[in-house]
C-alpha cells in the first residue's frame, strides 16, 4: 500500500484504512474478486488463523507477559488481517462501520446496563452459553 503510518501517530481511522484497502486493491485490479461472499470467507480464514495462535496456549493474561516479542509480531499480523477484511467487507457492503459499531454498543449498554452487572458470576458468558457483547 502507498503511504505508511509513521511510528508514533496516535490513532488510524477507519476510514483511512478503507481508502488504503480500496486502493490497495484497485492497484491489482482486485475489486473483481472482491465480493460480499469472497471476503467473508476471506475474514473466516484471517478469523481461524488467528485462532491457531491460541490455540494451545490455555488462558493468556492480558498483556501477554510470557510471549515472546516475535509472537506478538505475529498476533498484531493477524489481528490486522483481521481487522482489515472486516473493513474491506464493511465498505464493498456500503456498511458504516464506525456508525454502525457506535450504535451496536449503545443498544449493548441498553441491553446489559451497568446497574445490572454481574459479570463474575458468569465469566462473560451468559445462561445460553453464547458470549456477551463487548
Amino acid at each position: 500500500m502507498t503511504g505508511g503510518i509513521q511510528e508514533g501517530d496516535q490513532s488510524v481511522s477507519l476510514d483511512l484504512l478503507k481508502q488504503k484497502m480500496a486502493i490497495f486493491a484497485k492497484e491489482r485490479d482486485w475489486d473483481q474478486f472482491h465480493s460480499p461472499r469472497n471476503l467473508l470467507l476471506a475474514l473466516v480464514g484471517e478469523v481461524g488463523e488467528l485462532s491457531e495462535i491460541f490455540q494451545w496456549k490455555g488462558e493468556v493474561p492480558k498483556g501477554l507477559p510470557d510471549w515472546k516479542e516475535e509472537e506478538k509480531v505475529h498476533l498484531g499480523e493477524e489481528l490486522s488481517d483481521v481487522l482489515l477484511y472486516l473493513v474491506r467487507l464493511s465498505d464493498i457492503c456500503g456498511i458504516d462501520l464506525g456508525k454502525a459499531a457506535l450504535r451496536k454498543a449503545e443498544l449493548n449498554a441498553i441491553k446489559y446496563p451497568a446497574s445490572n452487572n454481574n459479570s463474575s458470576a458468569n465469566n462473560g458468558i451468559t445462561e445460553s452459553g453464547s458470549s456477551l457483547p463487548i
